[in-house]
């Protein structure tokens, strides 16, 4: 099994090989990796060389260490998506060829906050309408959303049922979102949400925050969507100019 030597640096080799063994199912998806020791004899590497390839690996994601317990092989995200794309969740779950569902939390008719104010430009009698969500892709809990619309935006047959809130603002209040502002930043187990979304202890959180405009540039909703990280992949596409 002990890597054949070219003329790459050998951690560079042992990165390929641990790759290639977990694409073919040599190692499956959240299966425990030989010990450092047993897996450095078996590549006939040394444990120093080994340690900078997982090191790596756990960068990228293929693998998850978990401390006093060993390595593990991640999940592949089963939904990915260019940042750049302005898709909701729901068109998300239904590209992965899954079924979309939700699980309502809560609603309420607020205030304003400060932020609210600068976000939406409104005044302090304005109403915000404010809906918790958990997004479900067959059945399963992947996404934690919050979302904040102006109340005086939604229509007056507005139902929670419903499962896209993009459909609700184009369809039923005419006000079809074309852009965003959006802010992607990782965060680590959260008390409230983890737990919700059925998360392993280190499972991380990607936080999506954005600001959707209409074709107005009137800004119509807010949202905060915590989506599971073992689930869900984003990359962006940057071009030199």
């Amino acid at each position: 099994m002990s890597i054949k030597s070219d003329s790459r640096h050998l951690y560079l080799q042992v990165i390929d090989r641990l790759k290639q063994d977990i694409e073919k199912g040599f190692y499956k998806e959240k299966e425990k990796l030989p010990s450092e020791f047993d897996l450095a004899k078996q590549l006939g590497v040394s444990r120093a060389t080994l340690r900078e390839a997982l090191r790596i690996l756990e960068e990228e994601n293929v693998i998850i260490r978990r401390h006093g317990v060993g390595t593990f092989v991640n999940s592949k995200p089963l939904f990915t998506s260019g940042i750049e794309q302005l898709n909701s969740v729901t068109d998300m779950i239904e590209q992965a060829g899954m079924k979309p569902g939700t699980i309502f939390l809560s609603s309420s008719t607020q205030e304003p906050t400060e932020e609210d104010i600068r976000r939406f430009s409104c005044s302090t009698s304005e109403e915000i309408f404010v809906m918790e969500r958990v997004r479900t892709a067959n059945g399963e809990p992947v996404v934690y959303c919050v979302d904040k619309v102006p109340e005086r935006i939604l229509p007056e047959t507005f139902s929670h049922k419903e499962e896209s809130i993009f459909h609700i603002l184009d369809v039923e209040a005419k006000r079809r979102i074309t852009y965003a502002v959006a802010q992607i930043e990782p965060i680590g187990y959260h008390e409230k949400i983890s737990p919700i979304l059925e998360c392993e202890p280190e499972t991380a959180l990607l936080v999506l925050k954005q600001m959707h405009f209409d074709e107005m540039d009137e800004p119509v909703l807010f949202s905060v969507n915590y989506f599971k990280a073992d689930k869900f992949s984003f990359h962006v596409l940057r071009k030199r100019i």
